[in-house]
């Protein structure tokens, strides 16, 4: 169970000795939920999992619980619907990411682009339009704030949040500013985030605390003032002026 924090002007802790101003917000029992895209199984060195442990670090200083899941430990079949039968154990992913209220995608890049991992969980995601809410119609993922991971070399970091982040958004997340944080190293083959010291870049490590920060706030934020949009009521209002 997470810690409860009263927390003012200059008491909303983003790291050893770093401050930010914000101002009586609670933290309290807010639940982050890291998708480990990786395409390594354990017990393999995985460079996401570094700086997502760092994200885990600065969550606990803010009193929010994580959860990490190295999605290639669990047999997930491919396909688009939220339970695809037989060994699938998509669906008890599922019911953690429903339980949540922080979602965070983490992936390493290959070919400049997000991995098949990461590919494959936004595939299965696709099927939670069919889990709506009866009465409003709203996604699962509707009340949830969602962020993105990103480790790898060369390029793709900005290709690998945009897009992932989109994806989310359609799904019904909410991004608040600054939701994407990565370590990309130089240009060719070369060491990855723990063999370069990657935990040492100013910038990576600039932006977990944003990030980290900013999905905690907004977490809390729609906690406590729910989305309100009745989406079955819109979809039949765009029904009756459209061909």
């Amino acid at each position: 169970m997470g810690k409860m924090f009263l927390l003012n002007s200059v008491d909303f802790i983003i790291g050893k000795g770093y401050m930010s101003q914000l101002t009586n917000i609670f933290i309290m029992s807010l639940k982050a939920l890291f998708l480990n895209c990786t395409l390594k199984k354990s017990p393999e060195v995985s460079h996401t999992k570094a700086l997502i442990d760092k994200a885990v670090e600065l969550f606990q200083d803010l009193g929010v619980d994580s959860e990490v899941i190295r999605i290639v430990d669990h047999n997930i079949a491919f396909g688009v619907s939220s339970d695809e039968g037989g060994d699938d154990e998509w669906p008890q992913i599922l019911e953690k990411i429903k339980a949540c209220d922080i979602l965070v995608i983490g992936s390493p890049i290959w070919f400049g682009v997000r991995s098949a991992v990461a590919q494959m969980v936004l595939e299965r995601l696709d099927g939670s339009y069919g889990d709506a809410e009866p009465l409003t119609g709203q996604y699962p993922l509707y009340g949830k704030v969602a962020g993105v991971i990103v480790t790898g070399n060369e390029d793709g970091a900005h290709n690998v949040s945009a897009n992932t982040l989109f994806n989310l958004t359609h799904l019904g997340c909410t991004i608040p500013p600054n939701a994407d944080c990565y370590w990309v190293g130089d240009a060719g083959p070369g060491p990855s985030y723990i063999d370069a010291g990657g935990d040492k870049h100013l910038y990576t490590n600039r932006t977990v605390r944003y990030m980290v920060n900013n999905l905690a706030y907004m977490a809390k934020l729609l906690r406590d003032n729910p989305i309100p949009t009745k989406l079955k009521e819109l979809d039949e209002a765009a029904k009756m002026v459209s061909d």
